[in-house]
């Protein structure tokens, strides 16, 4: 620690690792600390958050609603996008990060502060989606990342560390579990969870009913877009967190949501999460099936071969870089027609597609049934299909002039039947 620190501005969760950090910051650096919390839809996390911040230490401590743009700025891109990363994870913490590292560069640079701080350990992927928005904003100030200074080496640590301070923490030695919540999803990462062997309890879910206990009869819900946004359920106009909320208990009520993922980190290793991401799960479903009502072949499948290049630059914490940016060009293109509406069944934990409409549906009943000769003439199949198979039939004639030249030995191109 050679760099002299004045102040420092420390992303802020009150959980177990920033709640240590405050302390840690003063006795080590001997700077000033403001606390940053930003809820994201945290709930009852946020409860005594400021109080809490500056008895453990910090001079100030800013708690600022970015809900709002956490869904329109970083949800919604992502969403249109259809980014799943390793088809299965929705990137709930992931596109978190640089909304709340963007507005601590913010504060730090109207505080005065001539560094930042976080909270993530030197094994995951949250350092780096910090950092690399650190450095997009205001590459000068100083990094401080505990977790690759410290001697803490583990969360049991952590918690001899905090109890020693008498600072109050709700994680235990019986409760491990390590969370991240906001609007969009929770993740549950540690104890028995770090064997892939072991079943997900029960207990530990936040968001989402057990699909065996969901209820007997199905719920129908229809979800509104414009230009692939969500803007209202079941008729019904609303805003996004109001919107992403509802959404939330309908389809967490009916089991739905729920993702055990071994997914590849960014720094190298795999790691073990559950994540419950109830509305996103609908949404990426509704989504979906309205663009393949709207969106013409060749459009549709380039969108989804640069889905996942999406998703691996949100996971990587490359909001922020200019391939991105382009990305979303892309997307946004893509999207000026995806305006309908999807019906969905969910019914015990599964998504049913019960109908979809658009204004600009590419699908015509009377062009599907081939009952408009001027636009579809049977006609002219032959000569599509001779055109098609022209490379098939080229190939047997060849093989047919090797068949003959019996004295030469030539492979064999002929397809085997089973």
């Amino acid at each position: 620690m050679t760099v002299k620190v004045q102040k420092v501005v420390l992303a802020y969760s009150g959980g177990l690792d920033t709640s240590i950090i405050i302390p840690w910051l003063r006795e080590n650096y001997g700077c000033e600390v403001i606390a940053f919390a930003a809820d994201l839809g945290q709930g009852e996390e946020l409860d005594g958050l400021e109080e809490k911040a500056i008895a453990t230490g910090a001079s100030k401590c800013y708690v600022e609603d970015l809900r709002q743009s956490f869904i329109e700025e970083f949800i919604w891109p992502t969403l249109k996008a259809g980014a799943v990363y390793e088809g299965r994870y929705l990137l709930g913490t992931s596109f978190a990060r640089p909304l709340i590292a963007r507005r601590q560069v913010e504060i730090a640079m109207a505080e005065g502060a001539d560094a930042v701080a976080h909270g993530c350990t030197g094994k995951g992927n949250d350092q780096v989606r910090f950092e690399l928005t650190y450095k997009a904003f205001n590459p000068k100030l100083h990094i401080i990342a505990p977790w690759r200074e410290w001697n803490i080496r583990s969360r049991e640590d952590a918690i001899a560390y905090a109890e020693e301070r008498r600072i109050p923490i709700k994680a235990s030695k019986e409760k491990i579990y390590s969370n991240d919540r906001n609007i969009w999803h929770i993740s549950h990462e540690g104890g028995d969870l770090e064997d892939p062997w072991n079943e997900p309890k029960e207990e530990m879910f936040v968001l989402t009913q057990s699909p065996e206990k969901a209820p007997d009869r199905p719920t129908y819900v229809e979800v509104n877009f414009e230009a692939g946004v969500p803007v209202g359920l079941n008729g019904r106009r609303m805003g996004a967190v109001p919107l992403v909320q509802e959404l939330n208990k309908l389809a967490g009520a009916n089991g739905i949501g729920r993702a055990d993922i071994v997914e590849n980190r960014l720094v190298g290793m795999k790691s073990r999460g559950v994540y419950e991401t109830p509305a996103g799960t609908v949404l990426y479903f509704a989504h979906k099936e309205l663009e393949s009502l709207v969106l013409d072949r060749e459009t549709l499948y380039q969108k989804e071969m640069l889905a996942p290049r999406y998703a691996q630059l949100v996971y990587n914490g490359a909001w922020y870089t200019p391939v991105r940016e382009a990305l979303d060009a892309f997307v946004t293109v893509t999207q000026k027609l995806v305006t309908g509406t999807v019906r969905l069944k969910l019914y015990k934990g599964n998504i049913i597609s019960a109908g979809r409409k658009s204004p600009y549906s590419l699908y015509r009943e009377d062009f599907a049934t081939f009952s408009e000769e001027d636009v579809y003439d049977q006609k002219d199949a032959k000569g599509f299909i001779n055109l098609f198979g022209l490379p098939l039939t080229v190939r047997a004639l060849v093989q047919q002039e090797w068949d003959k030249q019996t004295s030469h030995e030539m492979p064999d191109l002929k397809y085997k039947r089973d």
